[in-house]
């Protein structure tokens, strides 16, 4: 797994490449953490996500409520994720994991909403 971030004004863009599992959750997690801490908004791109397991979605629920106790405005959500695979959304929305995210096709989208 490739993990790049980088600033654009007040948004962080977060980019995952590979496969988030067992052995690489803990990684993401790690690295992910401190933007949050230091970001208003976070656009996480998972266009190059190939596969998502249960220590994936356990990963994302960590940095949802960590997010979600900086978040002062109730309106906002703080974390966006692009580009979804199928496979990874439907196996999202069966958890319930998606009511807790933003979803946006494409980063351009994504930059619009933040």
């Amino acid at each position: 797994m490739d993990i790049n971030i980088h600033s654009e004004d007040l948004v962080t863009i977060i980019e995952v490449k590979g496969s988030i599992d067992g052995q690489t959750a803990s990684t993401l997690q790690e690295q992910i953490l401190p933007a949050i801490e230091s970001a208003p908004r976070i656009l996480l791109n998972m266009t190059e996500v190939s596969f998502m397991s249960s220590a994936g979605l356990r990963t994302l629920l960590v940095l949802h409520r960590k997010a979600a106790e900086k978040n002062i405005d109730e309106q906002k959500i703080p974390i966006i994720l692009v580009g979804l695979s199928e496979e990874i959304r439907d196996t999202m929305s069966i958890t319930g994991f998606l009511d807790f995210f933003t979803l946006c096709e494409t980063i351009d989208e994504a930059r619009r909403l933040s």
